[in-house]
């Protein structure tokens, strides 16, 4: 599997040596999906309003449980073809309210990674 190398700062296209778009291939590539795939909105990708989390409806400034967020992320992960298992372990809340943890990965071809959020 290879998908289109972002950025880790700016989460924008990366450019290799040459200049041409740079590519990555599994399991980071793997990885830099799954992370997409939890920081999209519901609704948001024109082409496919189906992905995504449902940030604005059940998320944002909403009393939700932490076990139903972590099924929502787990299920999502788990939509990335590639991943065969995928745990969600939140860490904390910061005083700003920005949640952390990480996405525990199983791949297809049985290595393990992790996406931080």
């Amino acid at each position: 599997m290879q998908t289109m190398l972002l950025d880790c700062a700016t989460w924008d296209l990366a450019v290799d040596a040459a200049g041409n778009i740079a590519v990555a291939s599994a399991p980071y590539a793997v990885a830099q999906n799954v992370a997409c795939a939890v920081r999209v909105f519901l609704g948001e990708c024109w082409y496919n309003t189906s992905l995504g989390l449902p940030y604005l409806s059940n998320i944002l400034g909403r009393t939700q449980s932490a076990a139903l967020f972590r099924a929502d992320v787990e299920q999502t992960a788990l939509s990335v073809q590639g991943v065969t298992h995928a745990t969600c372990v939140l860490t904390g809340i910061s005083p700003q309210r920005r949640l952390s943890g990480v996405i525990q990965l199983t791949l297809a071809d049985g290595s393990q990674t992790s996406v931080s959020l």
